[in-house]
């Protein structure tokens, strides 16, 4: 139980996708500009890596090694394709702000990467709880800067005025706000990590 908590909490903490990996940064920087977004593509990301990760560990000895990774991305665009038409049916608005990029979650590295690195090589469990640590850690860290960005750009969070009279910077609910948000986090978490280590 000890070792599925361990690959549960490097997906958060030690090998988080965004901060520690740098994976995924796409659709991190493209949807991140509200809360809702990052939370709603957090949530199918994870959905996604949670399904192709326990079907690419159940297959994983049937799979001819000459074209898992073809194999793999037909794992993966299934479970991306529930994932979009029940965005569609249930969610339009989301659906319409995320746009193109839950498609993209099919080629998404954070994704591919597990399935190759981690659950091809382990059992079913295992790779179960690296999906839900990983996608845990993409999702905070999406939450993370959306809130940021959300908060600094427009004043408000989930859509509800927080700072009444703060005048809004609108380069944060922009790209150029989305980088300096992911640097200024990542640089964040690099320094909490250097603390951590000293001590």
């Amino acid at each position: 139980m000890k070792s599925l908590f361990a690959e549960f909490k490097k997906g958060i903490h030690l090998e988080n996708p965004t901060f520690a990996l740098l994976l995924g940064l796409c659709p991190t920087l493209a949807v991140s500009s509200s809360v809702r977004n990052g939370l709603g593509m957090g949530i199918a990301a994870t959905l996604v890596l949670l399904g192709s990760n326990i079907i690419v560990s159940a297959v994983r000895n049937i799979i001819p090694v000459k074209i898992r990774i073809p194999c793999y991305i037909v794992i993966i665009a299934t479970f991306v394709t529930i994932i979009e038409l029940l965005l569609k049916a249930y969610f339009p608005v989301l659906d319409k702000a995320l746009g193109i990029f839950v498609p993209l979650i099919v080629v998404n590295c954070i994704i591919l990467g597990r399935a190759e690195a981690f659950a091809s090589k382990n059992n079913i469990i295992s790779s179960a709880f690296d999906a839900l640590g990983m996608g845990t850690g993409f999702t905070l860290a999406l939450l993370a800067i959306s809130a940021t960005r959300e908060l600094l750009g427009s004043g408000t969070l989930l859509g509800y005025q927080i700072i009444p009279g703060l005048e809004p910077a609108i380069i944060m609910i922009l790209p150029p706000g989305a980088l300096l948000t992911l640097a200024f986090l990542i640089g964040l978490t690099n320094m909490m990590k250097e603390k951590h280590n000293e001590s």
